[in-house]
């Protein structure tokens, strides 16, 4: 929480002062505030738990054949750079503690709606010490939906419009925000039935999915397969809606398949 906290004052102080921006690819973003979150994550961590990893979307983790901690720090020090380039109030940082290979503890702040979401294996889900609950919505077509587009967009922009164009004619309507762990805090607090996204990585979804499930929802890859962070995949719901969801991405992909084929 503490961390979280500190980078949402650094995002603060940033949209008010001004800062660089640098670029990782053609729309990837990469802004000095990124790496000042980053650094104060690295930092506080090195001096209270010297002996545990951190991955972090900047500076990435231990190499191969590194250090084999038990314990792993998950942390994406601004979530929603784009948004943050722009002005755009919706990001956040999110910070996971994974024990053997599990998250157990995870905290997500958002900085400009001073909403700080918590969560502990067992212990359930908080948003500023509130307990969290999905929503109670059991059919796809009275659920607001939500989903993100990986910086690849640009060369897989058919299929991923299609499946948010498939989504739009079973749902009540779908949303896309820009952050990812936002958009699970969203799924956990009942604002959203459900989430889905690719081509995502650990420091995006460690977080947010333990605080989904320890508000009741339900967490699995695309396919409906176990959920795996490193699998780069995933559909967060309230649960009741999960296995529509599954559904429809299937046959989105059977019907996409079929066509291709003819």
């Amino acid at each position: 929480m503490e961390i979280v906290l500190r980078a949402g004052d650094i995002q603060r102080a940033g949209q008010e002062s001004g800062f660089r921006v640098d670029k990782k690819g053609s729309i990837d973003l990469v802004t000095e505030v990124d790496l000042a979150c980053e650094r104060m994550c690295r930092e506080t961590i090195a001096e209270r738990f010297p002996g545990h990893d951190i991955l972090a979307e900047e500076l990435g983790g231990p190499p191969s054949g590194g250090s084999a901690s038990r314990f792993r720090w998950v942390f994406d020090p601004l979530d929603g750079t784009t948004n943050y380039t722009h002005g755009l109030p919706i990001y956040c940082s999110s910070l996971a503690l994974e024990v053997d290979g599990r998250a157990e503890v995870a905290a997500i702040y958002d900085p400009t709606r001073r909403e700080l979401f918590t969560a502990e294996r067992g212990e359930g889900s908080y948003l500023n010490g509130r307990t969290l609950r999905v929503s109670q919505t059991s059919t796809l077509i009275d659920s607001l939906l939500v989903t993100g587009f990986p910086y690849s967009v640009h060369e897989e922009s058919g299929d991923l419009v299609a499946l948010f164009g498939y989504f739009l004619g079973r749902a009540r309507a779908v949303r896309r925000l820009g952050s990812a762990a936002l958009d699970l805090c969203y799924v956990a607090a009942g604002r959203f039935e459900a989430f889905w996204e690719q081509h995502l990585k650990p420091w995006d979804v460690a977080a947010g999915a333990l605080i989904v499930e320890e508000a009741g929802g339900a967490v699995s890859g695309m396919d409906g397969a176990r959920f795996d962070p490193a699998a780069a995949h995933l559909i967060a719901s309230n649960g009741h809606v999960h296995g529509e969801v599954v559904d429809t991405i299937a046959a989105f992909r059977e019907e996409r398949a079929k066509r291709r084929q003819s």
